[in-house]
């Protein structure tokens, strides 16, 4: 019963569904492959286990 609907407008979705494209090209042109790549560490040592020191 406490069940709430909400309407979304049709432009709101019509944007939306541009986003969803415009990452889908910018991924297909500029693939994010982090298989393997190793991020930067910029001197916090956060994360690091024993094994990384």
């Amino acid at each position: 019963m406490g069940e709430i609907i909400r309407f979304i407008p049709k432009s709101e979705l019509e944007r939306a569904r541009l986003i969803r494209e415009a990452r889908a090209n910018y991924e297909r042109i500029f693939p994010s492959d982090h298989t393997g790549v190793e991020q930067p560490d910029h001197g916090s040592g956060a994360g690091k286990g024993p094994s990384d020191a």
